[in-house]
């Protein structure tokens, strides 16, 4: 199936210990570098400007993930309750970040810890909850399973 247009938000999952982050109303990935300038001095051929630009090197990767939920009583996937349990546990959980489909392959995985674990329950609204993972050690990446239109490239 060859898919055109924008990609839709609900099309992108959000898995915790083999379950779906039920009732999820939106999830955010970020990957971070870790930098370091190096400034070096240049040789002495070369104008006196190559010296203030910069060099930069990776030091270290990071990613994390934020996500935000209904509170729901009728929870067949993860909620509220067994975010926390899992939180409670203070044990890294298993993630996958997966495009919904029948042959969808994670195109993130790995383990996370649960950094934190907020519920907003506002009188007359929405009980919502926020959670905020942060890898736990390395993640594999799997470019090749986000979908794209091969005719764009």
């Amino acid at each position: 199936m060859n898919k055109t247009g924008y990609v839709n938000g609900s099309d992108l999952l959000l898995f915790i210990n083999g379950k779906a982050v039920g009732h999820a109303t939106s999830h955010t990935t970020t990957f971070n570098s870790e930098t370091k300038d190096r400034a070096v001095k240049p040789i002495a051929s070369a104008s006196m400007t190559a010296g203030k630009w910069k060099e930069k090197g990776v030091t270290g990767m990071s990613v994390s993930i934020s996500a935000e939920g209904l509170r729901n009583f009728d929870e067949s996937e993860h909620g509220m309750r067994t975010l926390l349990a899992a939180w409670a546990a203070g044990e890294s959980v298993e993630v996958k970040a997966i495009e919904r489909g029948n042959d969808a392959k994670p195109y993130l995985s790995g383990r996370f810890i649960i950094a934190s674990l907020e519920e907003s329950a506002p009188a007359e609204d929405d009980a919502t909850y926020n959670i905020s993972l942060e890898n736990d050690g390395e993640i594999t990446l799997n470019p090749e399973s986000i979908t794209e239109n091969p005719a764009a490239e």
